[in-house]
């Protein structure tokens, strides 16, 4: 594949770009053009999901891109929460400058260990950090595609994606605009009020054609840091349980653990800050299952659409 950035220079003759589709614009496949070019350097796009809020969904999407980071891996965090971006804080980001050169934005780039993290977010182009972004939908969909077609990011192996609680605007602004992405890592925590919604989360990748690459269960028990007992305050095995009954894949729990508070807090990811840690373990096994081989189509040589 070339690497070249121009529009429609992807050497892959079967690329959906290449051709105009009836009755597009001229503005319209120039654009479609440039999104395709750019996603064709990036070999694996996972969008990261929740059914409710208050689940840990950014956390888990910063430590997954972390842990990647930490593997060796070439990554890319998108966060496309628009109305609550968090992960230029979980990051110790916030207030960092975005360059610019002619139409290209240039992320982030935030060190973990030898590797590193390139980081995209409405929240590093607020003016300040307390701004309330008031926005319908044409208008979110329109700076996600520019997150997406005009962010410089590169050679990537993974590019992640942080979307919003639910299946609203933003979470299909993605799938309609990333076509055939790897799939969707979806977080629950165990009770039934949280894993009720993320099923309608998997109904709306089947209804998408995202696939689901698996499910995660976050807070998933507290582990008492003095006495090692456990307590299941939100219960135990509901993600797990939603998972079998859904036939999607289950990647894991994530324990309750004090540091993943401090972590955030403090803008390091518990992967990085305690890579020792019951949690950093937890996540190390789940980007493992990630970075087994898939079935054919979802890695190896990156496709252009």
């Amino acid at each position: 594949m070339s690497t070249d950035k121009k529009c429609g220079a992807c050497s892959d003759k079967s690329c959906a770009a290449k051709g105009k589709r009836p009755n597009e614009r001229d503005e319209d496949f120039k654009e479609r053009q440039a999104l395709s070019a750019r996603m064709c350097r990036i070999q694996h796009k996972v969008m990261v999901l929740s059914g409710k809020g208050g689940v840990g969904k950014s956390t888990v999407a910063v430590n997954l891109a972390a842990a990647l980071a930490a593997a060796g891996k070439q990554v890319g965090l998108l966060d496309i929460d628009i109305h609550g971006p968090s992960v230029p804080k979980m990051l110790h980001i916030e207030g960092a400058p975005v360059s610019s050169t002619d139409d290209t934005l240039h992320p982030v780039k935030v060190s973990i260990g030898d590797g590193a993290i390139h980081v995209m977010s409405i929240g590093l182009l607020l003016s300040a950090r307390d701004d309330a972004v008031i926005w319908r939908g044409p208008r979110k969909y329109g700076v996600i595609k520019q997150f997406l077609k005009d962010v410089e990011w590169g050679e990537l192996d993974y590019l992640v994606v942080d979307s919003p609680p639910g299946t609203g605007d933003e979470p299909l602004a993605v799938a309609q605009l990333i076509e055939k992405a790897d799939g969707a890592v979806i977080v629950t925590t165990p009770q039934e009020v949280a894993v009720q919604d993320v099923r309608r989360c998997v109904v709306f990748c089947r209804q998408v054609s995202l696939p689901v690459l698996g499910v995660v269960e976050n807070m998933s028990g507290f582990v008492c840091p003095k006495c090692g007992e456990r307590s299941d305050i939100f219960g135990v095995g509901g993600g797990r349980a939603m998972a079998e009954e859904m036939d999607v894949p289950f990647l894991g729990a994530i324990p309750i653990e004090p540091a993943v508070v401090l972590s955030g807090d403090s803008g390091k990811p518990i992967v990085q800050s305690h890579p020792h840690s019951i949690t950093a373990e937890a996540f190390g096994r789940i980007v493992r299952m990630l970075l087994e081989p898939q079935p054919a189509g979802h890695h190896g040589k990156p496709e252009c659409h």
